[in-house]
């Protein structure tokens, strides 16, 4: 992929999305929610602002789940046999997901009070 055009290099990249989305059923829920709160933020109509942060907080969440995957898939492939220091990095991997969807539940939650209650 390196020094690769970037075209080419695009297209490496919506291939993983595509992969993940095919074969990782947390990355198809990510993508539900991500659908689901971007419906609802249109009905609402939250400040400029709002959008930024929700959608810089919602693409981070997509980047550490596919990045999940990617760990995952590494680390099955090179050692196949449980152990426990895979098991941690695979843990840890899992967790930077579930850090990244909270923080984006708290600013869906405080965009939304902003939004609704805030005026």
């Amino acid at each position: 992929m390196k020094n690769k055009p970037l075209r080419q290099r695009i297209k490496f990249a919506l291939d993983g999305i595509s992969i993940a989305f095919q074969t990782e059923k947390s990355f198809r829920t990510q993508i539900f929610f991500s659908i689901l709160s971007i419906v609802f933020l249109i009905i609402i109509r939250p400040k400029a602002m709002w959008w930024a942060l929700f959608l810089l907080a919602n693409s981070s969440v997509l980047g550490a789940e596919l990045l999940n995957t990617s760990i995952e898939n590494t680390l099955d492939l090179l050692h196949p046999e449980e152990h426990r220091l895979i098991a941690r990095a695979k843990d840890c991997a899992a967790a930077a997901v579930l850090v990244t969807s909270i923080g984006a539940v708290g600013v869906l939650l405080a965009l939304t009070y902003d939004t609704l209650l805030g005026h």
